[in-house]
């Protein structure tokens, strides 16, 4: 399946937060520079917990500070929110080509944005030398996306590369 080939609807930054939300990640965002941009982002998530807009500016926030398990645990809780909206398996493990092919086509942004969440835990995950699941991960994204629309098939090559280099 052509992971490209969709009509975009239901983005995930088109869905608004409530106005003290939405001025907290703008908070946040003018106090990255100095650092204290945890704070505003941490307030934004305890007032909308399931909102991905929250997670995904939490996630790049701790990636970019190079926190890299926080960023980890915020993509983790954003796989599994998205998950249950299309209704894909608890562990990724079990997912195969038919849970994409048999979504309802509404659920096709959704679909790309689990991929990509998924893409995003394997690379923390590769980062923190975790290469064995990283490994796992990138093989059933390279699996489920014979195109390569994700990009996993050159981190899986970077993987496989790591793990040689540790063995030689």
């Amino acid at each position: 399946m052509d992971l490209l080939e969709f009509e975009a609807k239901d983005l995930y930054f088109e869905q608004e937060d409530s106005a003290e939300v939405q001025t907290l990640i703008q908070y946040a965002s003018e106090l990255y520079a100095s650092g204290e941009a945890e704070l505003p982002l941490l307030q934004a998530f305890l007032r909308a917990p399931d909102s991905i807009n929250v997670l995904v500016s939490l996630n790049r926030f701790y990636y970019y500070q190079h926190r890299l398990e926080e960023a980890l645990l915020i993509s983790e809780r954003a796989l599994s929110l998205i998950r249950r909206e299309i209704e894909f398996p608890d562990d990724w493990r079990q997912l195969d080509e038919t849970h994409i092919t048999q979504a309802p086509k509404d659920w096709l942004t959704r679909v790309r944005l689990y991929l990509f969440t998924l893409k995003s835990i394997g690379f923390l995950n590769m980062r923190m030398e975790n290469l064995e699941l990283s490994r796992g991960i990138f093989e059933k994204l390279v699996a489920l996306d014979d195109r390569d629309r994700i990009g996993a098939k050159a981190l899986l090559e970077l993987v496989l590369q790591r793990q040689q280099a540790a063995v030689a």
